[in-house]
């Protein structure tokens, strides 16, 4: 079922304002909202824990070391 909602004119040039897009519908917008408030799975709370477990012990890359892995990979092929 499609609705139609009533919104200030400052909420709709709130809205507009976040579009990434110009095709980017206001339901999009509207959902992402709503999915940043939703809390999170027991899967992503474990998994954001490892992360910041892994974090912590230093199991870390840096950006400069995944760049040189990936042009070498390029080079080698």
């Amino acid at each position: 079922m499609v609705t139609t909602i009533q919104v200030s004119d400052d909420l709709l040039k709130e809205l507009k304002s976040m579009k990434r897009h110009d095709k980017e519908s206001y339901e999009d917008i509207i959902w992402d909202l709503i999915e940043d408030r939703m809390e999170l799975s027991e899967e992503t709370k474990k998994n954001i824990k490892e992360s910041e477990k892994q974090i912590a012990e230093g199991k870390t890359v840096s950006l400069e070391e995944v760049k040189r892995k990936i042009m070498s990979r390029k080079c080698t092929k």
